[in-house]
């Protein structure tokens, strides 16, 4: 177990790389940080030359591949770390030199348990991009097919660990310290940030991200997700079919080609929300160094493709639900809604007024309705959003937190294509019709269905609690007490619905059969 010395000595050698680099001097002048972290920031800065403007990418940069990850999860927390430093994290680079192919190789080997020209034809030694934690090569199968070969670097998940060890030790510190450190939740940053670092670590979890994603995406024929191939994917190497088109983040090779720029946006703003509010899994790394323009062939139009499946996000049904009636009610200016939702959800503590929240979401939401996205100031946007997070004492949730920031990157890729895209026109029908499915009177009527079989299935444990508290007259102690009910669900969708009543059939034959069997229990 690494001690609190080690800990402390590791976070004094950051910190003063992170002051070299003038990355400390937010925290130096923040009222809202601690006094004592106030200090030793302005203490690791002496000596070091620091800038006067901070440069936030080249000091995680500097600290290595652990925290070249973390500087890219905190980019999406400008609530947390302020719209500067965000944004200056945004531009950082998740690229380091590649790993001599010699060492590769033994990797490969390993993993296969084989030479690994039993499995492929050729591999190029030069590698076509090296990140943090992996890097990948460019390579033909035994069986003739162009494959992209991802492998990890060799003692990564040694490094990444002994870092994520410290982020919590140091993130459970932060936050006891209550006030906006504990509305903020830095453990909870830390945790998801853990999440998706062991996951890029094992390569079968990407390679099931991008099988999960290609079989939700075959609603998008235009939105491209290769495929895995499994019999050469391990824990530490990923084959994946090659992309074979012009990335995004080449602008001169983009604006050469001869395709419909405004379909190619369209198709981004659409795969998206599919992502997002249809499935719940979506690709939260969809910058454009990640995605493709691949050319029309035989008469078909240009498709987007797009690789790299390390960061996802994931959103239940009920926050799906939440988040569909919170954008159709921004993009159709029902504000008093919008509020209700965030009430009904458990997101506004209940002693705040929901008038006073509509009006605060109406002063963000007016200035921007009917706006191209060109002219939509994002750090406006997000600058007025967090402030009324912090006058309504609303929780940060991490998962939303990570879809707006994917939701940032898919209309900055949006306008590269098509400058006048609009992202409330291109959304509006799609979400509007994805309410109409989801909660129209069918759907409802399903759900109530499946909720009172759930509360069906909980009626004899239900009964045993009650009969387990009844004092009978000369009867030994009772024993140990068995769980509470939990049905919070049952709760929450009850308010999602009007037709939940159409399940209390179901219950009332479940009390029924539950008082007749009693005696068994």
């Amino acid at each position: 177990m690494t001690t609190a010395v080690v800990h402390a000595a590791r976070l004094l050698r950051w910190g003063r790389i992170l002051a070299s680099h003038g990355a400390l001097r937010e925290i130096e002048a923040s009222p809202l940080a601690p006094p004592m972290l106030r200090r030793v920031a302005r203490i690791a800065r002496i000596g070091t030359g620091a800038p006067k403007v901070p440069d936030y990418a080249g000091a995680f940069a500097a600290l290595g591949p652990a925290a070249i990850k973390l500087g890219q999860a905190l980019a999406t927390r400008p609530d947390f770390i302020g719209m500067a430093a965000a944004a200056d994290l945004a531009r950082l680079q998740d690229a380091l030199p590649p790993v001599a192919f010699a060492r590769v190789e033994k990797t490969l080997d390993a993993e296969f348990g084989a030479p690994w020209s039993s499995l492929f034809t050729s591999i190029d030694p030069v590698s076509v991009g090296a990140a943090s934690i992996a890097q990948v090569h460019r390579a033909v199968t035994t069986d003739g097919r162009d494959v992209a070969v991802k492998i990890l670097r060799p003692d990564i998940e040694t490094d990444v660990a002994r870092a994520i060890d410290t982020y919590e030790w140091a993130a459970a510190r932060l936050e006891r310290q209550g006030g906006e450190f504990g509305r903020l939740r830095p453990r909870a940053i830390i945790a998801s940030f853990k999440a998706w670092t062991l996951a890029e670590l094992d390569l079968r979890r990407e390679a099931a991200s991008a099988s999960e994603l290609k079989a939700a995406m075959a609603a998008e024929p235009d939105f491209v997700v290769p495929g895995i191939d499994w019999a050469r994917t391990t824990r530490r190497v990923l084959t994946i079919d090659w992309i074979d088109g012009v990335k995004l983040s080449d602008r001169a090779a983009v604006d050469a080609l001869d395709v419909d720029r405004r379909a190619l946006a369209g198709t981004m703003v659409r795969s998206f929300l599919r992502q997002a509010i249809a499935d719940g899994f979506f690709h939260a790394d969809m910058h454009q160094g990640n995605l493709f323009i691949l050319p029309g062939v035989g008469g078909h139009p240009a498709r987007i493709g797009v690789i790299d499946f390390g960061i996802m996000g994931r959103l239940d049904r009920r926050a799906r639900v939440y988040l569909a009636e919170i954008l159709y009610g921004l993009l159709t200016g029902n504000y008093h809604r919008v509020a209700e939702i965030h009430f009904e959800a458990g997101y506004v503590p209940p002693h705040h007024d929901i008038g006073e929240f509509a009006t605060a979401l109406r002063a963000v939401g007016e200035p921007i309705r009917g706006l191209a996205a060109r002219d939509i100031s994002i750090a406006n946007l997000l600058d007025g959003l967090f402030a009324i997070t912090r006058s309504f004492d609303m929780a940060v949730q991490p998962h939303l937190l990570l879809l707006q920031k994917t939701m940032v990157m898919v209309e900055g890729v949006a306008l590269t294509l098509d400058p006048d895209v609009n992202m409330w026109e291109v959304a509006e029908p799609f979400v509007r019709e994805w309410m109409k499915g989801e909660l129209g009177p069918l759907s409802r009527g399903a759900d109530a269905l499946v909720l009172g079989m759930r509360a069906l299935s909980q009626l004899p444990r239900v009964f045993r609690q009650l009969v387990a508290r009844v004092p009978i007259e000369g009867a030994a102690p009772a024993g140990p007490q068995l769980p509470e009910l939990d049905v919070p669900e049952l709760a929450v969708r009850a308010r999602l619905m009007p037709g939940w009543w159409l399940g209390l059939p179901l219950v009332a034959v479940g009390i029924a059969i539950g008082v007749a069997a009693k005696a068994f229990f």
